[in-house]
């Protein structure tokens, strides 16, 4: 049976207690869809957080980045959003109540690192802006700096990785996730045509799902080809456009990180065997090799 939008619901548990010392603090940007619909994924990006030093810190005032609405061609009130979104997120950032804008929703973040674009009519702004868009990074990113050691739980882990449109070609971020699960011991594989899109595209798969589901389809062959433990990309709505289409399970990048570093595993990896530890001359995991891009402007916000 296929995984279903509940594989990445919170578990109920408590959220971490914040670092002592903490050697950093960040906004974390939730995701509007992704915080009702993938809860786990952010609890899962709190722990990491947690276990590397950092504190999460709420900045009021933030409601939407604004990318739901772009997405549906709703930009008025998408610029609304951003500018409160800006105003807030630059006031904390100067003050140093927090030192980023960390990202675990590609599609919200490649929108925000557009912001200066999009934001270009609103010149009493500006300085905000760019303050906000220099501070914005995705998970992986932050990840590849905190002090994590590998549990082994989830050694030797056979990952399907897929691109995000949005992180791949809106944020040109395909190196850093593989290199972040690969420190940890997961053994990270490339599918074939990396560079199409799965079919969410951000509402895409809601007004073209006959477009959408070919797509979807297409793209769970190519994942669940070579018979991977799980499936993992950093958006939320590939993950759910994914499950519905192949039996394997699906997950966040930060749930395997989170789970690779003492978390616990993603729903349908619980009775997952880790491998016997690597030999230290084969510690480091080979570099990815190129995938081709053929990406117009178009999908650079999904």
């Amino acid at each position: 049976e296929p995984q279903r939008p509940a594989a990445l619901a919170r578990r109920g548990e408590p959220d971490p207690e914040p670092p002592a010392d903490a050697t950093r603090r960040v906004a974390l940007l939730d995701g509007c869809a992704q915080s009702v619909l993938g809860a786990e994924i952010n609890a899962s990006a709190l722990r990491l957080l947690a276990r590397g030093g950092v504190a999460v810190v709420p900045v009021p005032g933030v409601q939407c980045c604004g990318a739901l609405e772009l997405h549906m061609g709703r930009r008025e009130a998408a610029v609304k959003h951003m500018a409160q979104a800006v105003r807030s997120w630059s006031a904390a950032l100067e003050a140093g109540h927090i030192d980023a804008i960390v990202s675990t929703t590609s599609g919200c973040g490649s929108v925000i690192k557009r912001y200066e674009e999009l934001l270009s009519d609103r010149p009493d702004l500006s300085a905000h802006v760019k303050r906000v868009v220099d501070a914005v990074t995705d998970i992986t990113q932050i990840a590849a700096g905190l002090p994590l050691s590998a549990s082994g739980a989830a050694q030797g882990l056979a990952v399907s990785y897929h691109d995000a449109c949005s992180l791949k070609h809106g944020l040109k971020l395909e190196r850093p996730p593989r290199r972040a699960l690969g420190k940890l011991g997961l053994d990270v594989r490339d599918i074939a045509e990396s560079h199409l899109c799965c079919g969410s595209a951000g509402t895409y798969n809601i007004l073209e799902p006959a477009i959408a589901n070919r797509l979807g389809q297409r793209k769970a062959a190519h994942a669940s080809a070579g018979h991977p433990d799980v499936i993992a990309a950093g958006n939320m709505g590939c993950l759910v456009q994914m499950s519905r289409f192949t039996p394997v399970p699906v997950a966040h990048t930060v749930q395997l990180l989170d789970w690779a570093t003492g978390g616990p595993p993603p729903r349908g990896l619980e009775h997952f065997r880790p491998a016997p530890p690597r030999a230290a001359a084969d510690d480091q995991p080979p570099a990815a090799p190129p995938v081709p891009t053929t990406a117009g402007s178009g999908d650079l916000l999904w």
